[in-house]
């Protein structure tokens, strides 16, 4: 079981295929995603992975949480969560994960909080159809009628379907379909909606209904360092012009 990834959601747009239709698809930014700790069946007694993205200005964290993010040696995020995995698939502190973590043709679970509604009527947030337009009623034309029963009970049960608060509630998407990514840009392109506003942080994980992809890298996809190559082929470089140095060292000891 791999981790998933904290995103941030842009909007919605459409791409285009080869064969000229065109996908509807949220798009997704992935924001300075980095491992912030790791949890360990020794220590820990389960295993898992903290994740951060985003970032803070340091005066709104609070200091137990700046020296957490000290200690992993990251700048403060805004959002942190922990996915769940497998000791295979543990990673390091401080590594930060990249939009191709997610391959075109995966499936993922996609969880957010929707969009808060207020306080909503019966046919708003139940669907009712409302009394009638015309005959015999008046004023309550959209009301949802009678809530109760006769003396005994004596009261309206619980979960009864009133009017109330709607929306801003945690919500899982199951198997949508990952049309692409932008790995230099850091967007992954999902087909549908998922739930939450523009600008709302989601938390995305491998579709727990499908098997998993052949394509997808494992344990994960890490972003790495611009100086990474530099330094690898500085050694190499002085390694071939040794033969020389070496000669002209021993020239002036002679």
């Amino acid at each position: 079981m791999r981790t998933g990834v904290i995103a941030k959601k842009m909007g919605m747009t459409r791409l285009f295929q080869d064969d000229g239709r065109h996908v509807p698809v949220t798009v997704l930014q992935l924001e300075g995603l980095q491992v912030i700790a790791r949890r360990e069946m020794d220590r820990d007694g389960y295993t898992a992975v903290q994740l951060g993205a985003g970032s803070a200005k340091a005066k709104n964290v609070a200091k137990p949480q700046r020296g957490h993010f000290g200690k992993a040696e990251v700048e403060p995020k805004a959002v942190v969560h922990e996915f769940r995995v497998t000791e295979d698939n543990l990673l390091d502190v401080g590594a930060e994960l990249s939009a191709d973590h997610y391959v075109a043709g995966q499936y993922v679970d996609i969880q957010g909080r929707t969009q808060g509604k207020g306080f909503a009527g019966a046919m708003k947030r139940w669907n009712f159809g409302g009394l009638r337009a015309t005959h015999g009623v008046s004023v309550s034309h959209r009301s949802h009628g009678s809530t109760g029963n006769r003396q005994d009970p004596g009261r309206v049960f619980k979960n009864k379907k009133m009017a109330g608060h709607m929306g801003d509630k945690n919500r899982t998407q199951q198997n949508l379909e990952i049309v692409g990514t932008d790995v230099e840009r850091g967007l992954i392109f999902v087909k549908g909606s998922v739930p939450g506003s523009k600008g709302g942080w989601l938390f995305v994980k491998d579709a727990v209904k499908q098997g998993r992809h052949e394509g997808a890298p494992y344990p994960a996809s890490l972003k790495q360092a611009a100086n990474n190559n530099t330094a690898a082929d500085t050694p190499a470089e002085n390694q071939n012009g040794s033969g020389a140095d070496t000669q002209a060292t021993d020239g002036q000891e002679g």
